[in-house]
């Protein structure tokens, strides 16, 4: 497979596959610690959205689902699917519990991303463009415009049930 078009489809594979499970996992509902709730509310201050703002709070004080998929893509490409990917989801379990973080959504990111790098491999996607596709999704989320990224969260969050208000 050309290696953009693989970066292209890994990097939309795992923006919605880290997005789904974080808000499923009620990221965009309530900040789970205190910094979050400070940079929710900072984001709603400069045009966003509280619950967006929450999801990305979250995901800077807590990276659930966004480290779990890296770290799987990761280990998948140093261990190879789908072993890697379950280490991953068992390290990631671990560090969870020995943070008394009550959610599962970095478990279930490294899960299923191992399982999509193995659907998608069939294709010719590899581990290697999974790790470039998380990182650019990662970016897209926290490090473009915080407002419009939040906004676009909480539309997603209403859709799904899964929303601060």
């Amino acid at each position: 497979m050309n290696l953009i078009i693989g970066i292209i489809i890994a990097t939309v594979i795992s923006w919605l596959n880290f997005v789904i499970i974080d808000i499923y996992f009620g990221l965009s509902e309530s900040p789970g610690v205190k910094g979050s709730k400070i940079i929710g509310e900072n984001i709603k201050k400069r045009n966003g959205d509280l619950g967006g703002g929450f999801f990305q709070g979250n995901i800077v004080c807590s990276p659930d689902a966004s480290a779990g998929t890296l770290l799987a893509a990761i280990s998948c490409y140093l261990m190879g699917a789908p072993e890697g990917g379950f280490i991953a989801a068992l390290l990631v379990y671990v560090g969870n519990r020995l943070c008394a973080d009550p959610g599962y959504a970095g478990s279930i990111g490294a899960i299923t991303t191992t399982l999509l790098i193995l659907i998608f491999g069939i294709m010719g996607v590899t581990s290697e463009m999974f790790i470039v596709g998380m990182l650019i999704a990662i970016t897209t989320i926290q490090g473009i415009h915080h407002p419009f990224t939040s906004k676009l969260i909480a539309n997603i969050s209403k859709k799904l049930g899964r929303y601060v208000l």
